[in-house]
């Protein structure tokens, strides 16, 4: 006989047996929940459970956007490795290296042009010159080569052929004229036949009487460069805005410097007295066979305006090999050039540094092509084999460099 109460059929509930609980499992990651990192949660459940249930996605492919795998991946910040290194920023790297560089450069040019200032010998007053011309619209050069041999041995004086003669003398005169219409070099011979005109005494300040019929070098020789100014404005009409003087060893020093100075030489020659002995051709001078180059006159049937064509020719190659990046940047290069030049050289006051490059690149201007050189026109001969300029030419070529014209006037010497 069955106990039991009548039931209906199917499954009876045993109230002793208890069934396992299942435990409740986090969302999954792209199931519209948080989808971040748990700590609570055991790995497993962070990778997420696997039910066996295909929601009919491709397992292994990416849910709902997510990126770098599929399903149960665990994000790169998560791994238990720890972060990856991040990949470095190269632009960033690049910017601030190229800043340090420009900081670096100009630190560089700041302090090589405040030690090349404090090297310049600014020794001329152009302010003691009286009864100035008008100021034009170029900038004015005048440069000087003298035959100084201040701070030269016995030795050196021989191997260069200058001679012992004390005191200084102008062995060549320039004027450079840098005007944005073309820049022009014009040689002034100095057995140019000129009249010194009054002046008061740059180092005694008594007042002279003017001088007729004077050879333009004697000029220097009485008064030195301020009266040599003065003589070139009373006679050109022109103002002389900056005033270069380089004697015979600054002038060898520099080309030594630069490791000599390439030159094409139309014709050879030689000459006892300056030591030239030159072959036809392109060659590179040093300081010694350069100072030969510039210094001879006795070779030559034009005597003086032959030198003074090569002097020009030689100081715009100089200009243009020393006015190159091979040389600024260098500072091998740079800082024996800039010694060896500004030891011996000698500006007016207001000269700086600027200028000084200023008219350095004038000159290189020249060589290249932009202006051009040429003697002061000649009109036949003076006493003591001295030289006549031509004065309606060079009224009319003064005015063109004035009025910053391109200059048309021709020598014809």
């Amino acid at each position: 006989m069955n106990d039991w109460p009548d039931q209906p059929e199917g499954p009876r509930r045993m109230s002793h047996v208890q069934r396992p609980q299942v435990p409740q499992q986090p969302p999954r990651r792209g199931q519209g929940h948080d989808q971040g990192y748990n700590p609570n949660y055991t790995q497993a459940q962070n990778q997420g459970y696997d039910s066996g249930y295909s929601s009919g996605q491709v397992y292994g492919g990416p849910q709902n956007g997510a990126q770098g795998g599929g399903r149960g991946t665990v994000p790169p910040q998560y791994s238990p490795q720890g972060p990856g290194r991040p990949a470095p920023d190269w632009r960033k790297r690049i910017k601030v290296g190229s800043i340090v560089l420009v900081v670096a450069v100009l630190g560089w040019g700041i302090g090589t042009y405040a030690w090349a200032s404090s090297q310049m010998r600014n020794e001329v007053d152009l302010s003691k010159v009286i009864e100035r011309p008008a100021e034009g619209d170029c900038t004015t050069y005048l440069i000087v080569g003298s035959d100084s041999r201040e701070g030269m041995s016995a030795e050196e004086k021989k191997k260069l052929h200058t001679g012992s003669a004390e005191g200084k003398r102008t062995d060549s005169m320039m004027i450079l004229a840098a005007c944005s219409s073309g820049n022009t070099m014009v040689s002034l011979p100095r057995d140019s036949w000129v009249t010194i005109p009054n002046f008061v005494g740059s180092e005694s300040g008594k007042s002279y009487p003017a001088r007729g019929g004077s050879k333009l070098n004697a000029a220097y020789a009485m008064d030195g460069p301020e009266l040599l100014v003065r003589t070139v404005e009373f006679n050109t009409g022109l103002r002389i805005d900056h005033y270069a003087e380089i004697g015979f060893a600054g002038f060898a020093n520099i080309v030594d410097a630069l490791g000599g100075v390439e030159l094409n030489i139309d014709k050879g020659f030689k000459d006892k007295k300056s030591g030239a002995d030159f072959q036809a051709g392109t060659q590179t001078l040093n300081g010694e066979q350069a100072l030969a180059f510039v210094r001879t006159r006795y070779a030559f049937a034009e005597s003086d305006l032959q030198r003074t064509k090569n002097q020009q020719k030689f100081l715009s190659a100089l200009a243009n090999q020393a006015a190159t990046p091979g040389t600024i940047l260098n500072p091998f290069a740079l800082y024996p050039t800039l010694g060896a030049g500004l030891d011996t050289l000698i500006v007016d006051k207001d000269m700086s540094l600027y200028d000084l490059g200023k008219m350095f690149f004038a000159m290189k201007g020249i060589s290249g092509g932009d202006g051009k050189s040429m003697n002061m026109p000649i009109n036949g001969t003076a006493p003591q084999n001295s030289l006549k300029w031509d004065m309606p030419k060079v009224k009319q070529l003064v005015e063109q460099i004035k009025n910053d014209e391109p200059v048309t006037v021709t020598s014809n010497r």
